[in-house]
């Protein structure tokens, strides 16, 4: 069936975004968020892809210690306990 729907801008450009992003035309995006809608499913997640590759770190960088900065800013008086104290 043929209808004419008038779109608000964010959701037009929602639409647009997961069209591209799933290679489905437009429509097809629309008429699946409303079924879904209508029938009350979640939206399914997204396709997580990525490409893992060898983490080295720069010179000078000492892994272990990556961490010991924000240990000492988690001290009492890092978050201002005693601050004022005499």
């Amino acid at each position: 069936m043929r209808t004419t729907l008038t779109l608000e801008s964010d959701l037009a450009l929602q639409i647009q975004e997961v069209a591209r992003d799933t290679r489905r035309s437009f429509k097809a995006v629309v008429n699946d968020a409303i079924r879904r809608g209508l029938s009350g499913s979640p939206m399914p997640e997204p396709e997580f892809t990525f490409q893992p590759h060898a983490g080295r770190l720069l010179p000078g960088i000492d892994e272990r210690g990556l961490n010991e900065l924000a240990w000492e800013l988690d001290t009492p008086l890092a978050l201002g306990a005693g601050k004022y104290q005499s």
